[in-house]
């Protein structure tokens, strides 16, 4: 089957019991595109990725994979895509090369094929020095490769990876997306969850959801672009009173602290002299203050700010009509 699109979510939303897990949710996958649903931990991803692996039934709305049906067809789903979660399942027992043999014969990879299909998938992983050691022994950065190659051993064109990149090190991170791009330029679409807010700068398009809504959809620098005004970065001896003291300021717009830094969105240019001389004056000793680029994470704390403002505004309006 042809499909226009990998992937199509359309209104979807999933109930359990009294909570709401997905709420409206609409968004289409381009064939080689990678998509990434970008959010904190709880705010609806996993569930996603689980009713468009046909795993779970969804309350309402309509989403399709490779143009099958997730509620009519989720069987025939399943043989068509490769699924990788943070928790690796993978077999310790076994070496790297005997994980990949056995992924192999349970979906279905011929015999004639299966020869030379470990082989490309030990060197795309580059886990050529690796393979006849016991999965046990190796570091997370490996095992990482190593279920990726699993989830892909019978080349799937849809490719699912929920949080894949939760507890490596940054490096590792970069090289895994690195293996991400070779497969995204063979073919495979890719709906990639992470709470790592540098890794959607990876993704073609970026969904960022929260509380189980989908509350901004765009390319990351699209995203980007939507943050209207300056953004201010200080670094400052006191970053804890001194947001109290910025966020009182006329023109300022948000204040959110990135660590020890704190990150200010602000209406125009004359900002800066008044941020400098209301932490003075507060006796905040300052040790920078320059414009930066907006980042993924600032536009996704400031979309998160917003919409949280205006669900306090609906309730009150709500409260006042009672």
């Amino acid at each position: 089957m042809t499909a226009a699109y990998a992937v199509e979510v359309e209104h979807l939303s999933m109930r359990f019991s009294h909570f709401s897990a997905v709420q409206d949710v609409s968004f289409t996958i381009p064939p080689g595109e990678i998509f990434g649903l970008l959010g904190p931990n709880g705010a609806g991803k996993t569930t996603i990725i689980r009713i468009l692996c046909g795993i779970l039934r969804p309350s309402g709305g309509r989403a399709a994979v490779l143009g099958y049906d997730v509620t009519r067809q989720p069987e025939e789903i399943k043989s068509r895509i490769g699924y990788m979660s943070q928790r690796f399942s993978l077999y310790n027992d076994l070496t790297a090369q005997e994980n990949l043999a056995f992924y192999a014969r349970i979906y279905g990879v011929p015999a004639g094929r299966l020869g030379a299909r470990l082989d490309e998938l030990i060197e795309l992983s580059g886990l050529r020095e690796a393979r006849r050691e016991q999965t046990r022994s190796l570091s997370g950065a490996w095992r990482q490769r190593l279920a990726l190659a699993c989830a892909v051993v019978h080349e799937p064109p849809m490719l699912f990876l929920d949080e894949p990149t939760a507890g490596v090190d940054p490096i590792s991170r970069r090289e895994f997306w690195d293996l991400i791009y070779t497969l995204a330029g063979r073919g495979v679409s890719v709906l990639a969850t992470t709470h790592y807010m540098d890794e959607a700068d990876y993704c073609n398009t970026v969904g960022m959801m929260y509380g189980g809504r989908l509350l901004a959809l765009d390319t990351p620098d699209a995203l980007k672009g939507r943050m209207g005004g300056f953004l201010l970065e200080v670094d400052c001896d006191r970053p804890g009173p001194a947001e109290a003291v910025i966020a009182a300021l006329p023109g300022v717009q948000e204040v959110t602290a990135h660590g020890v830094l704190l990150h200010i969105a602000v209406a125009d240019e004359s900002t800066p002299d008044r941020v400098a001389e209301a932490l003075a004056a507060a006796q905040v000793a300052v040790h920078r203050i320059e414009r930066i680029r907006p980042s993924l994470e600032d536009v996704f704390l400031s979309t998160v700010d917003a919409e949280l403002r205006a669900q306090a505004r609906q309730e009150q309006a709500r409260g006042e009509d009672r």
